[in-house]
């Protein structure tokens, strides 16, 4: 089991920049990726990015690609989200998520963080 706490969101305006934290603990061995994914109200679950522990393979929904950057630290077993020129859509729960690659489906993953607010004013 991989246990994940994601931190950073808070509220910013429109065209701000913003960067979420996801620790990841226990065996994080057995997950060979690790992402983000967003909830709006009444909206589906989504993906946003992913990377891999080993080497640095990225992927990115089209919606987020040239704003949203992943990054990780693997000493640290972190992994970042930079989120710039934020817009009010962008407006989400935002959760780490742990798994299998490329971790865009609800179905590759394994663990889920408990969520961290995003929220971006006009």
């Amino acid at each position: 089991q991989v246990q994940l706490v994601e931190s950073g969101g808070r509220l910013v305006q429109a065209g701000c920049s913003l960067r979420l934290s996801c620790a990841a603990s226990g065996r994080t061995f057995s997950t060979p990726a690790i992402g983000w994914f967003l909830q709006a109200p009444v909206k589906e679950r989504e993906f946003v990015a992913a990377i891999t522990w080993k080497g640095a393979s990225t992927g990115y929904a089209d919606t987020v690609k040239g704003r949203f950057t992943i990054s990780k630290d693997n000493n640290k077993n972190t992994v970042y989200l930079q989120m710039n020129s934020l817009k009010p859509e962008d407006t989400a729960l935002y959760y780490c998520a742990a798994g299998f690659w490329p971790l865009s489906t609800l179905d590759l993953i394994s663990s889920w963080g408990q969520g961290t607010q995003v929220t971006v004013s006009s």
